[in-house]
């Protein structure tokens, strides 16, 4: 794992409607099967592992991520582009207000075992 701040950081602006400025703090490396975890204020975590083939983007959805406490949403803007969102449990409130800011559409929550065999079964 090799991680290499940006100093000064990256800043550029983001949003449809309404702008917000990210900051772009640096970049990891990672090497297959090495594996960043990041932590929020409540302790929840997530994590990112690298593999030969590719990345596991979060851990299972309806395992690990549920007990940190996060939840897996596919949304959809205005510009037909896909996002997976994790939505910290007890924030939801603050991520509606955020999902009408943003003319987004919840496509699906992905967080439960009910919710996933519903988006398997249409998929079959």
């Amino acid at each position: 794992m090799k991680f290499e701040p940006k100093n000064p950081m990256r800043e550029f602006e983001v949003g449809i409607d309404k702008k917000v400025i990210i900051r772009d703090c640096g970049t990891m490396h990672l090497q297959p099967d090495e594996q960043i975890t990041f932590i929020t204020d409540a302790r929840n975590e997530y994590d990112v592992t690298r593999k030969d083939w590719g990345f596991y983007t979060t851990p299972s959805l309806n395992g690990r991520l549920k007990k940190f406490a996060l939840r897996a949403v596919l949304v959809k803007n205005r510009e037909d582009r896909f996002f997976v969102l994790l939505v910290e449990k007890g924030k939801e409130g603050l991520f509606q207000k955020y999902i009408d800011s943003e003319s987004l559409k919840i496509i699906c929550w992905m967080d439960s075992l009910e919710s996933l065999k519903k988006l398997e079964e249409r998929l079959e």
